[in-house]
């Protein structure tokens, strides 16, 4: 699947970049405010136009006040001037990551001081830069939005954030910015020809992540320290594992939402977040000594929502004091809690001590194996039909389900096609009832699999 571009909403304070946000996504999740310095966070959403899937960001002003004299001063909102730095580098993180750039300026201000430094800043990119002229109110500031053509950056779309005017038009030219890049598909098809293992470290914040890639790479590259946050980004390590290049991913500790604090902590979530989704294996790691928590879960769960196969690694367990049966009550424990993970393996480790340390990649390399593997056809459908006979769906109203032919279209992760007479008669309870019966005999260990419906009529080659 290819991936959606990233659109990035970037420009000086109070020029409406929240407002077209929340007209994008069609939602007011976006604060705005009339004061400068509302936005402090990267704010992420996606759109559609045209039938074309978009992300969208929005960011807080490059710069966040104006000397006194410039015609665009303006006092900063309460409690914002600590966060200067950060809202800053957060914005310009999003220009680094983002595919194409809309930079919004004023048209009631004309061009600014701040409008320049901000488009010398994006012309370095090198990268598809749109100016969306707002509060272009009525035909006078229409006429005059060629104006912020001197900054020479790009295309001017006068566009009013508030009433929707001429945001089809700026997203007409979003479309045409895409189309003309020649390195979406490219990097798509780089990632396909890019055949390697790919592992994601995440956890809560200290639990030890920083620590085990230290151990798995064999050498400090990485700071580790006990105060709890210390990881902001997520940080690329290759190694070589018996000749084959692997991809470690460490992260930043994934918080509760309320525990996270405005600025640079809270992109570091979202990089975390959006590192894991760019890994085929993720380690979750759990801390032994102090348990399973809630927030373990709520990153299991977005593992199992991202589709990523996952290896869940208890650490510390040196710091654990055992009696004969400690790491099998502790692992019913996580069957129990975690069993919508239930295809995981576990492991316990220490990172420490280097304890089983080398069951790590031997096992995400077991599961990435797993996660490319395909049934033959031919098999496929001799499971399935002899669990067909073996356990005949229920009757819903007047009808049944029936299985006609089976075939999985696709790895990575894998998904299972059945092509069957009504897809609405395929109730949860027998689709997990299949899924099992695959798992039996092919265990896709580690790796979540799809399942899909089709009614007979609109079967294909996939």
């Amino acid at each position: 699947m290819a991936r959606r571009p990233l659109v990035a909403l970037v420009g000086r304070p109070n020029v409406g970049k929240s407002t077209l946000f929340n007209r994008l996504v069609g939602e007011r999740r976006a604060v705005t405010d009339e004061i400068p310095g509302t936005t402090r966070d990267r704010l992420f959403g996606e759109f559609e136009w045209h039938g074309r899937m978009f992300n969208v960001v929005d960011t807080g002003g490059i710069e966040v006040y104006q000397p006194k004299g410039t015609r665009d001063e303006s006092p900063l909102s309460e409690g914002s001037i600590e966060f200067v730095p950060q809202i800053k580098a957060q914005a310009l993180m999003a220009v680094q990551d983002a595919d194409i750039i809309v930079m919004l300026v004023d048209a009631m201000h004309g061009v600014t001081a701040a409008d320049e430094e901000v488009a010398e800043i994006l012309r370095r990119t090198k990268k598809p830069i749109i100016i969306a002229a707002n509060k272009t109110d009525n035909i006078n500031r229409v006429n005059e939005a060629v104006e912020f053509y001197s900054l020479g950056v790009g295309e001017v779309v006068p566009v009013s954030s508030i009433h929707g005017d001429g945001v089809g038009d700026l997203l007409d030219a979003v479309v045409a910015a895409v189309d003309d890049m020649e390195d979406v598909e490219q990097l798509d098809a780089d990632a396909e020809a890019d055949h390697h293992m790919k592992i994601a470290i995440v956890g809560r914040p200290n639990v030890g992540k920083s620590s085990l890639l230290n151990r798995l790479i064999g050498e400090e590259r990485v700071i580790v320290s006990p105060v709890a946050g210390t990881t902001r980004d997520a940080i690329d390590t290759e190694i070589a594992y018996f000749g084959e290049k692997v991809t470690l991913i460490d992260t930043a500790g994934i918080r509760r939402r309320g525990k996270i604090e405005p600025g640079v902590e809270k992109f570091s979530v979202l990089r975390a977040m959006k590192a894991m989704e760019r890994s085929d294996v993720v380690l979750l790691v759990l801390d032994g000594e102090t348990g399973i928590t809630e927030q373990d879960l709520h990153i299991g769960g977005y593992v199992q929502e991202a589709y990523r196969s996952v290896v869940i690694v208890v650490n510390k367990w040196d710091a654990v004091e055992k009696e004969t049966q400690t790491a099998l009550e502790f692992e019913r424990t996580i069957r129990a809690r975690f069993d919508f993970l239930a295809y995981a393996p576990i492991i316990f480790v220490s990172a420490l001590t280097g304890q089983r340390i080398h069951l790590v990649l031997e096992t995400a390399k077991r599961v990435w194996e797993a996660r490319h593997f395909r049934i033959p056809t031919s098999a496929l459908n001799e499971l399935v039909r002899n669990a067909y006979q073996s356990h005949t769906p229920p009757v819903r109203g007047t009808r049944r389900l029936k299985l006609y032919y089976a075939t999985q279209v696709r790895v990575d992760p894998p998904l299972i096609l059945f092509h069957v007479n009504d897809p609405s008669l395929a109730h949860f309870t027998y689709r997990r009832f299949l899924e099992n019966q695959i798992r039996a005999q092919y265990a896709f260990e580690g790796t979540p699999i799809r399942l899909s419906f089709r009614p007979r009529d609109g079967m294909q080659e996939e």
